[in-house]
Protein backbone atom coordinates (compact mmCIF):
# COMPACT_ATOMS: atom_id res chain seq x y z
CA UNK A 1 0.00 0.00 0.00
CA UNK A 2 1.24 3.36 -0.98
CA UNK A 3 1.31 6.39 1.67
CA UNK A 4 0.76 9.68 1.48
CA UNK A 5 1.77 12.23 4.29
CA UNK A 6 1.06 15.74 4.54
CA UNK A 7 1.23 18.28 6.46
CA UNK A 8 -1.05 21.26 7.35
CA UNK A 9 -0.35 24.91 9.12
CA UNK A 10 -2.93 27.12 10.56
CA UNK A 11 -2.43 30.36 12.13
CA UNK A 12 -5.49 32.67 10.72
CA UNK A 13 -6.85 33.09 14.41
CA UNK A 14 -5.47 33.57 17.95
CA UNK A 15 -4.46 29.90 17.85
CA UNK A 16 -1.79 27.68 15.73
CA UNK A 17 -2.49 24.71 14.76
CA UNK A 18 -0.64 22.35 13.22
CA UNK A 19 -1.55 18.35 11.44
CA UNK A 20 0.26 15.98 10.37
CA UNK A 21 -1.96 13.37 8.43
CA UNK A 22 -0.81 10.30 7.00
CA UNK A 23 -3.29 8.22 4.29
CA UNK A 24 -2.60 5.14 3.27
CA UNK A 25 -4.14 4.27 -0.19
CA UNK A 26 -5.47 1.10 -0.27
CA UNK A 27 -5.14 -1.92 -3.26
CA UNK A 28 -8.00 -2.15 -6.00
CA UNK A 29 -11.41 -2.30 -4.51
CA UNK A 30 -10.74 -2.24 -1.13
CA UNK A 31 -11.57 0.44 1.47
CA UNK A 32 -10.01 3.04 2.56
CA UNK A 33 -8.89 3.10 6.91
CA UNK A 34 -9.03 6.54 8.24
CA UNK A 35 -5.98 8.52 7.84
CA UNK A 36 -3.54 8.80 11.07
CA UNK A 37 -3.13 12.33 12.50
CA UNK A 38 -1.18 14.13 15.11
CA UNK A 39 -2.06 17.36 16.01
CA UNK A 40 -1.06 20.41 18.16
CA UNK A 41 -3.77 23.45 18.48
CA UNK A 42 -3.05 25.91 20.98
CA UNK A 43 -4.31 29.24 22.24
CA UNK A 44 -0.78 31.36 21.68
CA UNK A 45 -2.39 34.97 20.26
CA UNK A 46 -0.31 36.73 18.45
CA UNK A 47 2.87 34.87 19.25
CA UNK A 48 1.85 31.54 17.08
CA UNK A 49 4.90 32.16 14.73
CA UNK A 50 7.50 31.32 17.65
CA UNK A 51 5.60 28.14 18.33
CA UNK A 52 4.89 27.11 14.48
CA UNK A 53 8.22 25.54 13.74
CA UNK A 54 8.37 23.58 17.05
CA UNK A 55 5.16 22.34 16.97
CA UNK A 56 6.06 20.61 13.60
CA UNK A 57 8.63 18.92 15.12
CA UNK A 58 6.92 17.93 17.84
CA UNK A 59 4.62 16.41 15.73
CA UNK A 60 7.23 14.60 13.38
CA UNK A 61 8.85 13.13 16.07
CA UNK A 62 5.54 11.53 17.77
CA UNK A 63 4.50 9.99 14.43
CA UNK A 64 8.44 8.88 13.95
CA UNK A 65 8.06 10.34 10.15
CA UNK A 66 10.94 13.03 8.79
CA UNK A 67 9.70 16.43 6.89
CA UNK A 68 11.13 14.92 3.61
CA UNK A 69 7.95 12.23 3.66
CA UNK A 70 5.85 14.46 3.20
CA UNK A 71 3.83 14.78 -0.42
CA UNK A 72 2.58 18.08 -0.04
CA UNK A 73 2.60 21.27 2.91
CA UNK A 74 -1.21 22.50 2.77
CA UNK A 75 -1.86 25.88 5.16
CA UNK A 76 -4.90 28.14 5.73
CA UNK A 77 -4.95 30.76 3.21
CA UNK A 78 -7.61 32.76 4.76
CA UNK A 79 -9.37 35.35 5.70
CA UNK A 80 -8.72 35.47 9.10
CA UNK A 81 -5.71 37.76 10.70
CA UNK A 82 -3.44 39.75 9.04
CA UNK A 83 -0.23 38.86 10.16
CA UNK A 84 -1.29 35.12 10.79
CA UNK A 85 -1.87 34.49 7.34
CA UNK A 86 1.45 35.62 6.31
CA UNK A 87 2.97 33.24 8.79
CA UNK A 88 1.15 30.17 7.63
CA UNK A 89 2.03 31.55 4.45
CA UNK A 90 6.01 32.03 4.39
CA UNK A 91 6.53 29.23 6.53
CA UNK A 92 4.61 26.76 4.11
CA UNK A 93 5.84 28.20 1.11
CA UNK A 94 9.53 27.63 2.89
CA UNK A 95 9.57 24.35 3.74
CA UNK A 96 7.74 23.13 0.06
CA UNK A 97 10.94 25.28 -1.04
CA UNK A 98 13.19 23.28 0.64
CA UNK A 99 11.32 19.92 -0.25
CA UNK A 100 10.47 20.89 -3.69
CA UNK A 101 6.74 19.75 -2.11
CA UNK A 102 3.81 21.57 -3.95
CA UNK A 103 1.49 24.36 -1.55
CA UNK A 104 -2.25 23.33 -1.07
CA UNK A 105 -3.81 26.52 -0.19
CA UNK A 106 -7.07 25.67 1.83
CA UNK A 107 -9.91 29.08 2.25
CA UNK A 108 -10.11 29.06 5.89
CA UNK A 109 -14.27 29.14 6.00
CA UNK A 110 -13.89 25.75 4.06
CA UNK A 111 -12.30 24.66 6.86
CA UNK A 112 -15.16 25.51 8.76
CA UNK A 113 -17.43 23.69 6.57
CA UNK A 114 -15.22 20.95 6.81
CA UNK A 115 -14.97 20.71 10.22
CA UNK A 116 -19.02 21.14 10.82
CA UNK A 117 -19.25 17.72 8.33
CA UNK A 118 -16.32 16.04 10.37
CA UNK A 119 -18.51 16.63 13.58
CA UNK A 120 -22.30 15.47 11.99
CA UNK A 121 -21.85 13.77 8.67
CA UNK A 122 -25.55 15.51 8.50
CA UNK A 123 -24.00 18.77 7.80
CA UNK A 124 -24.20 18.77 4.01
CA UNK A 125 -25.19 22.87 3.11
CA UNK A 126 -22.94 24.87 5.45
CA UNK A 127 -22.67 28.40 6.25
CA UNK A 128 -19.65 29.50 7.46
CA UNK A 129 -19.20 32.91 9.08
CA UNK A 130 -16.51 34.04 11.07
CA UNK A 131 -16.18 37.24 13.26
CA UNK A 132 -14.54 39.56 11.16
CA UNK A 133 -14.35 42.83 13.08
CA UNK A 134 -14.77 45.80 12.25
CA UNK A 135 -18.82 44.96 13.01
CA UNK A 136 -18.15 42.55 9.71
CA UNK A 137 -18.46 38.59 8.90
CA UNK A 138 -16.58 37.01 6.75
CA UNK A 139 -18.69 34.39 5.37
CA UNK A 140 -19.01 31.16 2.10
CA UNK A 141 -21.80 29.28 1.39
CA UNK A 142 -20.42 25.47 0.43
CA UNK A 143 -22.53 22.18 -0.35
CA UNK A 144 -21.14 19.09 -0.15
CA UNK A 145 -21.76 16.65 -3.04
CA UNK A 146 -21.99 13.10 -2.30
CA UNK A 147 -21.16 12.08 -6.07
CA UNK A 148 -17.68 13.91 -6.31
CA UNK A 149 -16.62 13.44 -2.43
CA UNK A 150 -16.02 17.17 -2.27
CA UNK A 151 -17.36 20.25 -1.13
CA UNK A 152 -18.87 22.99 -4.09
CA UNK A 153 -18.63 26.74 -3.64
CA UNK A 154 -22.26 27.91 -3.91
CA UNK A 155 -20.72 31.28 -2.53
CA UNK A 156 -17.31 32.13 -1.96
CA UNK A 157 -15.44 34.27 0.71
CA UNK A 158 -17.20 37.49 0.94
CA UNK A 159 -17.39 40.23 3.72
CA UNK A 160 -20.25 41.85 4.48
CA UNK A 161 -22.83 43.09 7.11
CA UNK A 162 -24.07 40.59 9.89
CA UNK A 163 -27.46 41.52 8.08
CA UNK A 164 -26.51 41.51 4.82
CA UNK A 165 -25.27 37.52 4.13
CA UNK A 166 -27.25 35.80 1.45
CA UNK A 167 -28.95 32.62 3.31
CA UNK A 168 -29.26 29.17 1.01
CA UNK A 169 -33.23 28.37 0.59
CA UNK A 170 -32.36 24.78 1.66
CA UNK A 171 -31.45 23.89 5.58
CA UNK A 172 -28.30 24.35 6.79
CA UNK A 173 -26.09 24.53 9.46
CA UNK A 174 -24.12 27.53 10.50
CA UNK A 175 -20.61 27.07 11.53
CA UNK A 176 -18.26 29.50 13.29
CA UNK A 177 -18.57 32.00 15.74
CA UNK A 178 -20.45 34.44 14.03
CA UNK A 179 -23.59 33.70 15.56
CA UNK A 180 -21.94 34.11 18.69
CA UNK A 181 -20.00 37.22 17.96
CA UNK A 182 -23.73 38.95 16.55
CA UNK A 183 -26.35 37.22 17.97
CA UNK A 184 -29.66 38.22 16.52
CA UNK A 185 -27.79 40.88 14.34
CA UNK A 186 -26.89 37.69 12.05
CA UNK A 187 -29.81 36.93 10.33
CA UNK A 188 -28.54 33.43 9.81
CA UNK A 189 -28.96 32.43 13.46
CA UNK A 190 -32.68 32.65 13.29
CA UNK A 191 -33.04 30.66 10.65
CA UNK A 192 -30.52 28.17 10.21
CA UNK A 193 -31.37 24.33 11.20
CA UNK A 194 -28.31 23.85 13.31
CA UNK A 195 -25.27 25.94 14.73
CA UNK A 196 -22.00 24.50 15.19
CA UNK A 197 -20.11 27.25 17.04
CA UNK A 198 -17.21 24.86 17.42
CA UNK A 199 -16.47 24.39 13.68
CA UNK A 200 -13.91 26.81 13.30
CA UNK A 201 -10.68 27.13 11.64
CA UNK A 202 -8.46 24.07 12.44
CA UNK A 203 -5.24 22.18 10.94
CA UNK A 204 -7.34 19.04 11.40
CA UNK A 205 -10.60 19.33 9.08
CA UNK A 206 -7.83 21.88 7.09
CA UNK A 207 -5.89 18.80 5.93
CA UNK A 208 -8.40 16.48 5.79
CA UNK A 209 -9.66 19.03 2.89
CA UNK A 210 -6.47 19.33 1.50
CA UNK A 211 -5.76 15.79 1.31
CA UNK A 212 -8.51 15.66 -1.01
CA UNK A 213 -7.05 18.76 -2.87
CA UNK A 214 -3.93 16.88 -3.08
CA UNK A 215 -5.34 14.04 -5.13
CA UNK A 216 -6.99 15.86 -7.61
CA UNK A 217 -4.21 17.74 -8.44
CA UNK A 218 -5.36 21.33 -6.82
CA UNK A 219 -1.48 22.08 -5.91
CA UNK A 220 0.44 25.61 -6.44
CA UNK A 221 3.74 25.83 -6.67
CA UNK A 222 5.85 27.17 -3.31
CA UNK A 223 6.00 30.66 -4.85
CA UNK A 224 2.56 30.62 -6.05
CA UNK A 225 1.31 30.26 -2.71
CA UNK A 226 -0.68 33.56 -1.09
CA UNK A 227 -3.10 34.54 1.29
CA UNK A 228 -6.89 35.11 0.49
CA UNK A 229 -7.38 38.35 2.63
CA UNK A 230 -11.27 38.89 1.25
CA UNK A 231 -10.75 42.71 3.05
CA UNK A 232 -8.19 44.11 0.72
CA UNK A 233 -7.62 47.35 2.76
CA UNK A 234 -8.37 48.54 6.62
CA UNK A 235 -5.56 51.09 6.75
CA UNK A 236 -5.06 54.29 5.02
CA UNK A 237 -1.77 54.66 2.66
CA UNK A 238 0.92 57.73 4.04
CA UNK A 239 -0.68 59.96 1.38
CA UNK A 240 -4.01 59.36 2.61
CA UNK A 241 -3.39 59.33 6.20
CA UNK A 242 -1.60 63.02 5.54
CA UNK A 243 -4.52 64.28 3.42
CA UNK A 244 -6.72 63.50 5.92
CA UNK A 245 -4.94 64.99 8.69
CA UNK A 246 -4.43 68.39 6.60
CA UNK A 247 -8.50 68.28 5.54
CA UNK A 248 -9.15 67.50 9.90
CA UNK A 249 -6.50 70.85 10.45
CA UNK A 250 -7.98 73.00 7.51
CA UNK A 251 -11.77 72.32 9.20
CA UNK A 252 -10.49 72.93 12.35
CA UNK A 253 -8.82 76.67 11.69
CA UNK A 254 -12.25 77.69 9.77
CA UNK A 255 -14.30 76.37 12.94
CA UNK A 256 -12.24 78.73 14.72
CA UNK A 257 -12.38 81.30 12.69
CA UNK A 258 -16.04 81.11 12.80
CA UNK A 259 -15.80 81.40 16.13
CA UNK A 260 -13.40 84.46 16.68
CA UNK A 261 -15.86 85.80 14.03
CA UNK A 262 -18.98 85.38 16.04
CA UNK A 263 -16.94 86.72 19.02
CA UNK A 264 -16.02 89.86 17.11
CA UNK A 265 -19.47 90.27 16.77
CA UNK A 266 -20.40 90.44 19.95
CA UNK A 267 -22.76 87.64 19.58
CA UNK A 268 -22.37 83.72 21.12
CA UNK A 269 -20.73 81.01 18.95
CA UNK A 270 -23.35 79.60 16.96
CA UNK A 271 -24.63 76.15 17.64
CA UNK A 272 -23.31 74.98 13.58
CA UNK A 273 -19.76 76.19 14.57
CA UNK A 274 -19.88 74.72 17.87
CA UNK A 275 -20.58 71.67 16.77
CA UNK A 276 -17.73 72.06 13.86
CA UNK A 277 -15.23 72.26 16.75
CA UNK A 278 -16.36 69.81 18.98
CA UNK A 279 -16.46 67.20 15.91
CA UNK A 280 -12.63 68.34 15.17
CA UNK A 281 -11.61 67.29 18.37
CA UNK A 282 -10.62 63.45 18.80
CA UNK A 283 -12.69 61.04 20.38
CA UNK A 284 -12.12 60.71 24.32
CA UNK A 285 -10.07 57.22 24.54
CA UNK A 286 -12.93 55.67 26.47
CA UNK A 287 -14.83 56.25 23.05
CA UNK A 288 -12.46 54.75 21.06
CA UNK A 289 -12.78 50.84 20.26
CA UNK A 290 -9.69 48.71 19.97
CA UNK A 291 -9.34 47.12 16.95
CA UNK A 292 -6.29 44.52 17.61
CA UNK A 293 -6.70 43.23 13.55
CA UNK A 294 -5.36 45.84 11.88
CA UNK A 295 -2.80 45.15 9.39
CA UNK A 296 0.44 46.11 11.60
CA UNK A 297 -0.95 44.30 14.38
CA UNK A 298 -2.01 40.81 12.63
CA UNK A 299 -5.33 42.54 11.32
CA UNK A 300 -8.19 40.51 9.86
Amino acid sequence: MNRTVLLALDTSTEFCSVALLSAVHPEAGASAPEPRAWVRHEATGAVSSTRLLPAIRELFDEAGLVLADCAAIAFGAGPGSFTGLRTATGVAQGLAFGLNRPVVPIGTLLACAESARLRNPAATRVLAALDARMDEVYWADFAWDDAEGEWRTVQPASLDAPDKLVLPEVPFTLAGNAAAAFGARLTATAVAQAIDAEALPHALPLAHAALRALRAGRTVPAELAAPEYVRDKVAQTTAERMADKAAKAAKASESAEAVDAARGAGSAPSVAAAAAVTSAKPAPASQLTANPDTPGEGGR
